[in-house]
């Protein structure tokens, strides 16, 4: 029996053998799965850099108010990216079941 290929080899446990039992389509799930949320935190960042930080770059850190700014920007980011989830959560749900409104976000 060759190890690996086919058949039941015992894998090890622990760090040396995480990566090991892992398939292709799970590995480019949690690719896909990285590139989303790489996605998500850029647009964050750009949106609330954008609103809350002047182009002039006067003092090294956040001031009070950029700061308070920030913490505002990412907490309404994050409710709106919350809202519109369960909002396209709830029309595909509608659509697989066969609702009057499938194939409408309306």
């Amino acid at each position: 029996m060759v190890f690996g290929i086919g058949g039941s080899s015992a894998k090890p446990a622990g760090p040396a053998g995480m990566g090991a039992g892992v398939g292709s389509a799970q590995l480019e799930a949690a690719t896909a799965e990285l590139d989303m949320i790489t996605d998500v935190y850029n647009r964050l960042v750009s949106s609330c850099h954008k609103k809350c930080i002047s182009t002039h770059y006067g003092e090294p850190d956040l001031n009070k108010g950029e700061s308070v700014c920030i913490d505002r920007c990412a907490v309404k980011f994050f409710a709106v990216n919350k809202a519109v989830g369960e909002q396209l959560q709830k029309v595909t749900g509608d659509a697989q079941s066969g609702g009057a409104s499938a194939g409408s976000f309306f």
